[in-house]
């Protein structure tokens, strides 16, 4: 077989299981591919291809009752993720040479699944606002988005089959969105954190990539799991996505298809598309609205970001603010003194705006809106708005980003949201509507 880099991670765990091919000749085409496009997309901080191909070859020496669910399969990790074998410099000259002596608890649950950690994926700076390096792989004047930057190009490029990004305001979802690839931002603590770089504890959120639902089933049971160090540990019950997936509805859902508070920044075409899909469902979709504070909650966001933010980067603020880049500057001293009542006011508004969540869900299956406000943009002063991502991120709610929509000749994502822990009845929805997009 040629070319094993283009399988999506469900196609090559079945090749791998099967031995149609090893995790080695896996392994050395997506080196291969990263060999021909890393030159252009930039997605790696950090790759060691003799390591990466070493890790393989162990894989494969591995007798079957060995191997776990990931086994053989490369993945890429976000730079803000510890890893012990390789340096996580968070996308910064502050921590440039920083060798982790211990493995983020995700990572550790990556490994024992059978995952091999081909290498650290670029992140902006401290994965807040300064763009990064990466570009966009399906037009190279465009950005990735941010901060999971090479996460989602290295997925779409084909260099990895799956990575790893995390979340505060959009970073998970707009990239997949941009890049074209499926994306899971789960229910805030439903993977552990520990090892994580922290900007803020009540948004912070690991999310996966993968190029298929069944991708981000896979991986996403295989980290699921609580984190007894930290307090936003999710403590509701985890349900296997695969099970999920397997399970079709057995009626089609009922969609909330909603506009949100970003509807007026949405790029022309990109409202075009959203709402041609959400007519073309029919009565399986209809328009609804959140009742109010909702219409507070980019501000509310805003508020959360910003304290803890100033809290947990406020440090090198003070002491090294030559080591940050000047917007990554102007923005913490935009945020350092936000008054207490602020953030209060921005936390206990939090669960008003949930209950308004569930009552709405309480009549659907999930919400329908954009990933984005458009497609990735020209350029790399930005990587773009997180309007359509902020408020779940907010509410701590589980997101899955599809690449059915295509404004401009680039990718734009549709976006299904629900409830915390949720995530199974997410898959099942997402999986009717990705099958009807695809005309399934």
């Amino acid at each position: 077989m040629t070319e094993l880099n283009k399988l999506d991670a469900t196609t090559a765990a079945s090749g791998l299981a099967a031995g149609d091919f090893t995790a080695e000749q896996l392994m050395q085409d997506c080196l291969a591919r990263v060999g021909l496009r890393d030159a252009d997309v930039r997605a790696w901080a950090h790759i060691d291809s003799d390591y990466a191909l070493q890790m393989a070859r162990a894989a494969d020496l591995l007798a079957p009752h060995q191997r776990g669910p990931l086994h053989g399969l490369p993945v890429g990790i976000k730079d803000i993720i510890d890893t012990a074998d390789m340096p996580t410099e968070h996308g910064s000259p502050a921590f440039a040479g920083r060798r982790p002596t211990i493995d983020a608890q995700c990572v550790t649950l990556l490994r024992a699944a059978g995952a091999i950690i081909m290498g650290k994926t670029v992140t902006t700076e401290l994965a807040n606002t300064n763009p990064s390096k990466t570009r966009n792989p399906h037009n190279l004047e465009h950005t990735p988005g941010g901060s999971s930057s090479g996460s989602g190009a290295g997925v779409a490029d084909f260099q990895v089959p799956l990575a790893l990004g995390t979340q505060t305001g959009g970073s998970v979802i707009r990239p997949a969105s941009f890049n074209g690839i499926y994306g899971l931002k789960p229910t805030l603590g439903l993977m552990p954190r520990a090892g994580v770089l922290l900007q803020s504890h009540t948004l912070d959120t690991v999310g996966v990539y993968g190029r298929s639902l069944q991708d981000l089933a896979l991986i996403t049971d295989c980290i699921s799991s609580p984190d007894s160090s930290d307090p936003q540990s999710y403590l509701g019950m985890r349900t296997s996505l695969r099970d999920a997936y397997k399970k079709p509805l057995a009626i089609a859902p009922r969609l909330a298809f909603l506009k949100t508070l970003a509807w007026e920044e949405t790029h022309q075409g990109a409202k075009a598309a959203i709402e041609d899909l959400a007519d073309s469902l029919g009565e399986h979709c209809e328009s609804a609205t959140l009742a109010s504070p909702y219409e507070r909650i980019l501000e509310l966001h805003a508020a959360v970001f910003g304290a803890e933010n100033a809290h947990y980067y406020g440090g090198h603020f003070i002491s090294r603010p030559d080591t940050m880049s000047d917007k990554l500057r102007t923005r913490m001293a935009a945020s350092f003194d936000l008054p207490a009542r602020h953030y209060i006011d921005a936390l206990n508004q939090r669960e008003v705006i949930y209950g308004a969540l569930e009552s709405l869900l309480a009549g659907y299956d999930a919400i329908l809106c954009l990933s984005a406000t458009g497609p990735a943009p020209r350029g790399f002063d930005t990587t773009g708005s997180p309007a359509y991502n902020s408020p779940w991120t907010y509410l701590g709610v589980p997101c899955i980003s599809l690449p059915r929509l295509t404004v401009e000749s680039l990718p734009l994502g549709v976006q299904l949201v629900g409830t915390r822990g949720a995530e199974a009845q997410l898959m099942r929805v997402a999986r009717w509507l990705d099958c009807r997009l695809a005309g399934a």
